[in-house]
């Protein structure tokens, strides 16, 4: 169950969700039920019937930043810079940034990257797999510059001319909820939530709360290992506020489940797990890998889209519903022309 092989599968292209459901709610929802081993086809406005009174749904509320730069070397070859957080108590990132950097040619410690007749980034150290020290000139704050020149970094299966800027993006590249910004990808299980979904949990006595988790690189990095055990994820900021600890305490002391709303939430809460099931509150770094096999602690329910194939998401997938019952479900979704990734459809494993 730990070669990467296992995890691959076929997709027809015209799968891959270009374009987000006409209205967030309208997605269709996979159910799969670990226990019967059943899947049903559902729709996500459906979700409070799937649910129980006393179940606690918690979700992420980090922000997407428009983080994608484009800029020219002084030779004009044309360069995309993808700029990570700075962290929360980091003075020097107001200026000084870790990058993803994308050009024809390796880059080098002095260069300099044009971003507009104002603002020149010159790379002052390089990292690991393809990391890159940057300082930004000419602007006040690298996040001032995000607002005024960056785009929404969207993934590169979701198509998109480079300098295409949409107003759909900006609109649904993010959660209704979000609030805190760090992420330079989206928690996208939480795309399909709705004011009026909100309203009919809470109706039924389905209680919700959050942490936040800044999805960094880590989440565009291939993996290379055959045993996925030895693949590593980079390190991501999480926070879980002390309400959130109690909410969990409180649901699991009176018997309720907790309903992950993807995979980020799994990692953080199982990442600040307790022996009995709770979590510590507080905020830290998690570079937690699930894999078949692990000890879930905390999570009892997980709302998640359908993942790209040999991808770290999709191995805690298959160790949270089981990897036959996840294959199974995986090629009823191809069959049924469920809409994949980002923009796709959910499922939600109970």
């Amino acid at each position: 169950m730990f070669d990467l092989d296992l995890y691959d599968y076929k997709l027809p292209r015209e799968l891959i969700a270009q374009v987000p459901a006409p209205e967030r709610d309208q997605s269709r929802l996979l159910v799969v039920r670990r226990s019967l081993g059943v899947l049903e086809d559902r729709r996500f406005y459906e979700l409070a019937e799937l649910l129980s009174p006393g179940d606690l749904l918690v979700l992420n509320d980090t922000r997407v930043v428009p983080a994608r730069l484009y800029g020219k070397k002084q030779t004009g070859g044309k360069v995309e810079m993808l700029v990570l957080w700075g962290g929360r108590k980091d003075p020097e990132a107001q200026r000084v940034r870790w990058c993803l950097l994308k050009s024809s040619k390796p880059p080098r410690i002095g260069m300099d990257i044009q971003i507009d007749s104002h603002v020149t980034a010159r790379i002052l150290e390089l990292g690991d797999k393809g990391l890159v020290k940057v300082s930004f000139q000419g602007v006040s704050s690298v996040d001032e510059l995000l607002e005024k020149r960056g785009e929404v970094p969207t993934p590169p299966y979701i198509r998109r001319s480079p300098g295409e800027k949409t107003q759909l993006d900006l609109e649904r590249y993010q959660t209704i909820y979000s609030r805190h910004r760090g992420a330079v990808a989206a928690p996208t299980a939480g795309f399909h939530f709705t004011q009026q979904v909100f309203e009919r949990l809470e109706r039924k006595g389905i209680r919700r709360a959050y942490v936040t988790l800044h999805v960094s690189y880590g989440t565009f990095q291939p993996v290379r290992v055959k045993d996925i055990r030895r693949h590593e994820l980079a390190a991501e900021y999480y926070r879980i506020p002390e309400e959130t600890a109690e909410a969990i305490t409180r649901c699991k002391e009176a018997g309720g489940r907790v309903i992950a709303v993807g995979t980020t939430v799994v990692r953080t809460l199982e990442s600040a797990s307790e022996s009995d099931g709770g979590v510590r509150s507080g905020e830290g770094a998690t570079s937690l890998l699930i894999t078949p096999g692990f000890g879930f602690k905390v999570v009892d329910g997980l709302i998640t889209n359908f993942h790209l194939p040999k991808s770290s998401l999709l191995f805690l997938v298959a160790a949270f519903g089981g990897l036959e019952l996840i294959k199974r479900a995986y090629a009823h979704a191809i069959k049924e022309r469920y809409r994949f990734y980002s923009y796709g459809d959910a499922m939600v494993i109970l």
